[in-house]
């Protein structure tokens, strides 16, 4: 479909991406809303923890909350969409990714932006409870590019996901990394990797032969993270081949249930690729918005509500 034209316009402060995505990352607040864990065990002997929280009343859809690069399911991002939907009626179901949920996963690997097998063993564990007539995916960031490649893989998706919405995502990869890499990035950059590093640390006690002090000590940079760690524990030769394997810029052709993507032209941490115009126009089901304001995951709205929670409702009803 063509490009959709946004109409999103914050007030005034908002309007710089900076301010916006520190706002939203840092100073956003969630209030009165109850999430019940259940640890969901994977057949390779790891685990994902699911953060609930429900409609007020017996709900027959459900929406997949993915958060971004270490984020969680706390995250104001994803607690704000989960409070928003369950008050229009929707049960919310807000993903950890491995590792992330406050307690080290079991296995080496840990989770990146194409583990789609992950995504799919929380699809599959919520049609398995017969209570959902329709899913919805919204991945945030990270979040948000895996949802697009897992709806784009060719994978036979279950007649119950009727739609999907990625926000602020990196359809590619690596045109995203050299984003984050750039001098006005640079603050964001160095937080990443130092929540990634800790990471990195928290598991030596279970891998001290792979993860040695010498080797960790070496990562300076956010490719450096993913050619030490997230190529080697998932497979990829090297970070390069990381970002092209698990960019979903290239699976979009392929989707086939409706998709919205929305991404701000003053995203910082969003290279040119990682808008898909010509993509967008030659597939029906893709839906492209490019606000001009928002950030990076921060689009501000009056009632502690994001334009994209609004905005992501309205179109899955629309669907």
């Amino acid at each position: 479909m063509p490009e959709i034209t946004s109409n999103y316009n914050p007030p005034l402060l908002f309007k710089n991406g900076h301010v916006s995505t520190v706002y939203y990352g840092l100073f956003r607040k969630i209030t009165d809303l109850e999430q019940n864990r259940e640890r969901l065990e994977l057949d390779d002997g790891d685990f994902m923890d699911l953060d609930w929280s429900f409609a007020t009343r017996p709900a027959t859809k459900v929406v997949i909350l993915l958060h971004g690069l270490e984020g969680h399911a706390q995250r104001p991002y994803i607690t704000g969409s989960a409070k928003y939907f369950n008050s229009e009626g929707y049960d919310c179901c807000a993903v950890n990714f491995r590792g992330c949920s406050g307690e080290p996963n079991r296995l080496y690997r840990s989770y990146h932006s194409g583990a789609t097998e992950d995504l799919e063993a929380v699809v599959t564990h919520l049609l398995e409870t017969k209570k959902y007539t329709d899913l919805y995916i919204k991945g945030v960031s990270l979040g948000g590019n895996m949802v697009l490649k897992y709806a784009g893989e060719g994978r036979k998706l279950p007649h119950e996901l009727k739609g999907i919405v990625a926000i602020s995502a990196p359809c590619d990869l690596y045109s995203s990394l050299r984003a984050l890499m750039s001098w006005e990035n640079l603050p964001y950059a160095r937080r990443f990797r130092k929540h990634l590093v800790a990471k990195l640390k928290a598991k030596q006690p279970q891998f001290p032969e792979l993860l040695p002090d010498w080797e960790i000590e070496k990562i300076k940079t956010l490719k450096d993270f993913d050619d030490m760690y997230t190529s080697r524990a998932h497979g990829f030769a090297d970070a390069l081949d990381y970002y092209a394997q698990c960019s979903s810029l290239q699976f979009l052709p392929e989707i086939k249930i409706p998709s919205l993507i929305i991404n701000a032209q003053n995203d910082s941490f969003l290279g040119p690729e990682c808008y898909p115009y010509q993509d967008a126009a030659a597939n029906e089901n893709l839906f492209l918005e490019v606000p001009n304001y928002g950030g990076h995951v921060g689009f501000y709205d009056v009632q502690n509500i994001a334009y994209t929670e609004k905005r992501a409702l309205k179109f899955l009803e629309e669907k």
